[in-house]
Parts: C-alpha cells; structure tokens; sequence
C-alpha cells in the first residue's frame, strides 16, 4: 500500500507530522514480522522485486524521462543529470542488482563466534537485523531499489527519502518493490517511501519519528550529510562525498598508469568513486605525466595542476585552493607533482574525504606502505578507483560508501546492516 504522506509540496504541518509518526509505527510493526520471516521468504520476495521491476519496465522509464524534462528545464548541472538519468541498460542493471542481492548468503541468524570462558557457559555471537532504517538520498533512483533490497535481505524494514527530482522515478520503483514484497506474503510496510516533496519530511525523519527508526543512512552531497549528523536524534551512518585520490609512484608501469589513470577519472564521472585528484611521484612527472595528460584532455576532461604540473602540461590551468578538496564529478580533474610517497600520502591525510584511494605502483614495500598508512574506508593497490563499488566487491549491490569510522566503512551492503546478539546457553551456572 502506498503510504498516506501527500504528494503535494506543501502539506499542512500538523498532517505531515501525524503521517510520518504515522510510517514510522508501521515499519517499526514491519521490521518485528519480516524478523520471524525465514531467508527463503527474504530471497523471494528480493527476486519478486526483481521480476516486478522487469515487468514495469515501461512505467519506470516514463516517469524517470518526465523527471529528467523537469530537471533538465530546471538547469541541473550535466553530472546530477547523469546521476538521475535512467535507460533500458541502466534499469537492467538494476533489476540484475536485486538478482545479485537475492543470490547472496542471507546474513541474519549466522553465527560470527563462540567460545567457552571458564564458567562454562556456551557463549555465541549472532547477527540480526538491526530493525527500521530511514535512508536519505539525492538524485540516483537506483538507490531506490538497491537499499530497499539490501534492507530486506538483512532483515530491516526500511523508510526511503529520495530527492525530489526524482519524485516519479523512485514511486514507479517502489511500486514494483511492493509487488514483490506482497508476491512473497511480506508487508508492504516493509519499504515505506516518502512520497511528498515537502522538505520538512526530512527533518522529522531526523527526529527518529518517536524512537521508530535505528539507523539513518544519508546518501548525498556534503551538505546533506552534514545537516543530518548535526540534526539526527538516533544514530547516523554517514556516506560523504569522494574526494578520491590516484598516486602514481615511481615504480609505476606506464601503461599501467595510464590506463588506471583515464579510467579511474572518465569511465564515469558522476560517481562517487571517480578520481579527483591525480598525484604523480617527481621522479616521473617529466616522462610520464604529458603522456597521461594527452589521454585526458583527449577524452574531454579539464586539468587544474599545481606549477610543477602546469609547466609540463601545456593545457592545464593553474589550480586554485579549493581544487585539493573539490569532488568535481565533472570532467576536471585535479594534478599534483609530489616529492616521493611521503609527500602523497602526506597531501592524502590533508584533503581525502576517506572514500577511497589507489597507487599505481610496482614497488612492493611502496604498495604496502600506501596501503597500511593511509586512511581511507577503501585503499587499492594498481586497480581503478572506479571499482569502489558494492556489486564490485560481491555484495550485490550497496547503500553507498561509508566514510565513518564506526560499525561499518566502506561498501554498505546486506552484512554492514545486521547489528549482533549474544546468545549463553548454560547448565544450571550461578555466578558466585
């Protein structure tokens, strides 16, 4: 059933905050009846998701193109386009995420650890799911179907916040999501989706709709995460943006480098894992980095170098200050000659957003030192920054990229949404 919130703008305060106390006591009622459901339940209704979504194909496309007529009127910038934009290929990768997701080993009920102290007692760690999670998102619909996949396979009921220019978009998805869901004898309360574009919706999810929700999850730009960590009353995993480094070290393959270098910033620009910086090691920078140049401006991209970088490279324009922690998801790209590693991993602690970072190297000791000393949720050793990735590393699919340090970093996917329990079983044991 879709959920009562008006579609309208702007919905009468005391109306938007009865509806979303409202949601949030169905999903808390969800959340206990999808936990006594069985994984068999859980994969069945991902892949009744799955087939639905297929099988609505056609609504989906048309409201995601109704989306983007707005937006495009609207004057959004080419890369949010990018990120809204929906095609038949790009919605058959959703649908295949959500048969990923359903493949995965259901994570609820495994047994992490167990042991026996000196008590005697039978001592086991189990995952569960954590319970309500609200997420938060701007602009990418798929993060529709992903996170309300991913909450089902964990065992989460899940309240969803898309951004409004992708209003249609994301209610033609979920109205296969709860087909699926139904199709398998869940709730449909198990995925809830705000359904007005009233921007006061947010700020009661923030309030945690009276103790309803355990886990916010904003996905987007700076700004948003930064309201919700300041505002949120429950507990927050925060998925900032990817100001991604590439260093390429003096031992680099140049091929290598080259490649790893235009894929990691060109492939796809518009996502979070894309490289913004480019630093590349002194002892190089003469012979390799016009080389590496040349392949960028050659596939459309802007270069803002530092004066080491602008005197090799004719087309590169001088970078400014705030270049270093710019996540451009543009055609640009920030370039830095560095001394040697100590210099890049030293220019990474100041401007890395903790998202993701990579050398490009053939030195082993090199390799493992970047790998041990920098702080990022995900570090790479001679791969593209572009398989920062939840599908990439197997998870089916992803909430986002974490960036905090607590319970989960990196890829979020089903695993990172169980909490855990302890379970004693004993023999009579009374403690002395």
């Amino acid at each position: 059933m879709t959920p009562s919130v008006d579609p309208s703008p702007a919905t009468p305060p005391d109306r938007l905050g009865a509806d979303m106390l409202a949601m949030g006591r169905r999903a808390r009622a969800a959340a206990r009846a999808l936990s006594l459901a069985g994984a068999e339940t859980r994969t069945r209704a991902i892949r009744g998701m799955a087939e639905a979504l297929r099988s609505q194909a056609g609504q989906v496309l048309a409201a995601n193109a109704a989306d983007l007529d707005d937006a495009r009127a609207a004057g959004m910038a080419t890369a949010l386009m990018d990120r809204l934009a929906l095609d038949a290929n790009r919605l058959d990768g959703v649908i295949a995420a959500l048969a990923s997701i359903a493949a995965i080993p259901d994570p609820v009920g495994v047994e992490t650890a167990r042991w026996t102290p000196q008590n005697g007692l039978d001592i086991a760690r189990i995952r569960t799911p954590i319970g309500v999670l609200a997420i938060i998102y701007e602009s990418r619909p798929n993060v529709t179907a992903d996170a309300a996949a991913l909450a089902v396979r964990a065992g989460n009921a899940v309240i969803l916040r898309g951004g409004s220019e992708c209003l249609r978009s994301n209610l033609a998805i979920h109205a296969a999501l709860v087909a699926g869901l139904e199709q398998a004898g869940l709730s449909s309360d198990t995925v809830q989706i705000v359904t007005t574009r009233d921007r006061a919706a947010v700020g009661h999810i923030l309030t945690g709709l009276d103790g309803s929700i355990d886990l916010l999850i904003p996905r987007g730009g700076r700004s948003l995460v930064e309201r919700v960590k300041a505002e949120a009353r429950v507990a927050v995993l925060g998925h900032l943006e990817g100001v991604n480094h590439v260093y390429v070290h003096a031992s680099a393959d140049p091929d290598m480098a080259r490649a790893i270098v235009l894929n990691a910033k060109m492939r796809r620009v518009s996502v979070c894992g894309a490289a913004e910086t480019l630093l590349v090691d002194r002892a190089i920078a003469a012979g390799l980095l016009p080389a590496i140049a040349d392949d960028l401006t050659a596939a459309g991209c802007a270069l803002r170098g530092d004066p080491a970088t602008c005197a090799l490279v004719p087309q590169a324009s001088p970078a400014g200050a705030a270049d270093w922690s710019t996540e451009y998801l543009e055609p640009i790209l920030s370039v830095r000659v560095v001394d040697d590693l100590n210099g890049a991993i030293d220019h990474i602690a100041h401007y890395s957003s903790g998202h993701t970072e990579a050398i490009v190297a053939s030195d082993k000791g090199a390799i493992e030192r970047f790998l041990a000393e920098v702080d990022a949720g995900i570090v790479m050793a001679n791969a593209s920054t572009q398989f920062a990735d939840g599908g990439e590393f197997g998870f089916g699919g992803e909430i986002g990229i974490s960036t905090d340090r607590l319970h989960a970093r990196g890829p979020v996917g089903a695993e990172q949404l169980t909490s855990f329990k302890y379970v004693i079983r004993g023999k009579g044991q009374v403690r002395p």
